[in-house]
């Protein structure tokens, strides 16, 4: 059983007790809020976008993270699970518990998370000064939402529905629609 969580926690007493918890937390500026389980088109779903990164971006200087790996953004006072990112940045290589410089971040909407993710999460997420895309993935309705990073420090939306491909600038790869829902086809989540 998990401990209590504590109040007004330090990001590093958060890290700390992280550590020795069964479940996943986020932490947001000293509080502490438990990760509910996914549902296997949500875990299909990433699980195709990590491998389909890992994929291309193999033998370079980028890496594929997924679901357990914690992003740190410090100017938000936060730690967040995303469910994919990739980081080019040779610091976070050697940092084993979270990274700090991703340059895209990934997360695949479920309707308990969608507001979140699009609001708040987002507003934190664009504080990291590495970060140049958010891809939202929608399994339901099939879409893929890019946002980028314009020279301007604006973000632009590219939507794609998922049968089109998704080009990801910042780390010269693709995302091809119907491999990011292969074995997961959009449409109400089945019961």
């Amino acid at each position: 059983m998990a401990d209590p969580q504590p109040a007004g926690m330090t990001a590093e007493a958060y890290l700390a007790w992280e550590a020795e918890q069964p479940l996943k937390h986020e932490f947001v500026a000293g509080e502490i809020f438990a990760m509910g389980g996914a549902s296997d088109r949500h875990v299909t779903v990433t699980l195709n976008v990590a491998s389909a990164l890992r994929q291309q971006l193999r033998g370079g200087g980028c890496r594929t993270y997924m679901a357990d790996m914690k992003v740190r953004v410090a100017a938000a006072d936060a730690f967040f699970y995303p469910d994919v990112l990739v980081t080019c940045d040779p610091a976070d290589h050697q940092r084993s518990q979270h990274k700090e410089a991703p340059c895209l971040v990934v997360e695949v909407l479920s309707p308990s998370t969608a507001a979140y993710d699009r609001g708040a999460k987002f507003a934190a997420y664009r504080k990291l000064p590495s970060l140049r895309e958010y891809l939202l993935i929608d399994p339901e309705i099939g879409s893929l939402e890019l946002y980028r990073a314009d020279g301007q420090g604006h973000w632009v939306l590219y939507p794609h529905e998922a049968h089109e491909e998704v080009v990801l600038a910042s780390l010269e790869a693709r995302l091809i629609g119907a491999e990011v829902f292969e074995d997961a086809p959009p449409g109400p989540e089945p019961r």
